[in-house]
């Protein structure tokens, strides 16, 4: 059958997998906070002071608004959904938004990664997409067969799903909205970089440049993963996991996906698993999501309206997005520049966060 050589089919069995956690892990400081950083401007040095709250990473799921230990949780309207963000330099300086992937929530972005990026001058911005964790949960909305869905969006029929990827990229343009930003230089990886493509696309005056990470452009014929992913990927998983088979799956995946990079800490993915259960766990969530993604089949064909200044980076040793996937969307983007970093996989490994940020930080300065 045609459709399992389809770039999209590895979202399909990626979701029937169970894992809802990314490989953007294992460079984050410690286990057992993420840091809130809000800044105030310093008139007696030349940089800003960042003010860190600490909130516990092993906190039960939240209703939106609710209090983290005294602490409002920092939430916006956006497109008709509440999002959860964070955002971490001066006020006033150029922003790059941050969107993430799949099922994934924003504590996999590295906080080097972050930090990287505001010591090179930017506002950087990163929130929870919709349906996963601290952002709007749509509890009830439609979520179809996903192989059905998949057959119905390659012959032109209506899939009934809860929402879009277009959606998506409206939540991004609205978080700017409720923060007052004219326009930002937007970068996704995986899913995220989907969105991000849809944003300079769609709303090309809020798009300052565009970084699209180990995404596809989702046209059909693309590779998929590895035959070793497959194979896990079809495997059964329990409809309602315990915490412990959660994080185990979550950790197999990662191990799986990610490159083995000597920089990682040995219990690295282990620990992101636990991060991301703990904090939130919402695989209908993430199959929503999956569903948005297998429905937005006319993606590549709006990519050569893409203006803004585009940067393409991929992993040389990615198994479930392969290379290939993004070579066609800098085919495809008037200008776009493409970066193949040959030590990274479907993840952002410790070694390459420098990199990664200065790669990112250059283009939007540009």
């Amino acid at each position: 059958m045609r459709y399992r050589s389809d770039a999209a089919t590895w979202q399909v069995w990626r979701a029937i997998s169970g894992s809802a956690v990314y490989a953007d892990a294992g460079s984050n400081r410690g286990n057992l906070v993420h840091k809130f950083r809000r800044v105030m401007p310093c008139h007696n040095s030349k940089k800003d002071i960042a003010i860190k709250p600490i909130l516990p990473l092993s906190y039960p799921p939240l209703s939106l608004g609710q209090s983290i230990r005294g602490m409002r949780v920092p939430t916006v309207s956006a497109n008709g959904v509440e999002l959860y963000y964070e955002e971490v330099g001066a006020p006033d300086a150029p922003v790059i938004l941050l969107i993430m992937g799949l099922g994934t929530q924003m504590i996999a972005w590295p906080d080097d990664f972050v930090n990287g990026l505001a010591d090179e001058g930017f506002r950087v911005i990163r929130y929870d997409n919709r349906d996963i964790g601290l952002s709007s949960r749509l509890d009830g909305a439609a979520a179809p067969n996903l192989i059905l869905t998949l057959l119905k969006s390659r012959i032109g029929l209506s899939a009934g799903v809860a929402y879009s990827l277009k959606d998506m990229a409206k939540d991004a343009v609205g978080l700017m909205d409720a923060l007052d930003i004219p326009a930002a230089h937007i970068v996704g990886v995986s899913m995220g970089g989907m969105i991000a493509q849809n944003v300079a696309a769609l709303h090309p005056t809020r798009t300052l440049s565009l970084t699209s990470v180990m995404s596809s452009s989702g046209a059909a014929g693309l590779p998929g993963p590895s035959s070793e992913l497959r194979k896990r990927m079809i495997t059964k998983r329990p409809d309602n996991p315990t915490r412990e088979e959660a994080v185990a799956a979550g950790t197999e995946m990662l191990k799986l996906i990610s490159f083995p990079d000597p920089a990682r800490a040995p219990d690295a993915f282990e620990a992101a698993a636990g991060r991301a259960f703990d904090r939130s766990y919402n695989p209908l969530g993430a199959k929503r999501q999956l569903l948005a993604i297998i429905t937005d089949t006319g993606r590549h064909g709006r990519l050569a309206k893409v203006k803004a200044p585009t940067l393409v980076i991929h992993g040389a040793a990615d198994p479930l997005v392969p290379l290939a996937n993004s070579e066609d969307i800098a085919r495809r983007i008037p200008g776009a520049r493409l970066e193949v970093i040959e030590q990274m996989a479907h993840d952002l490994p410790p070694s390459q966060v420098g990199r990664m940020v200065e790669l990112i930080a250059g283009h939007a300065a540009l």
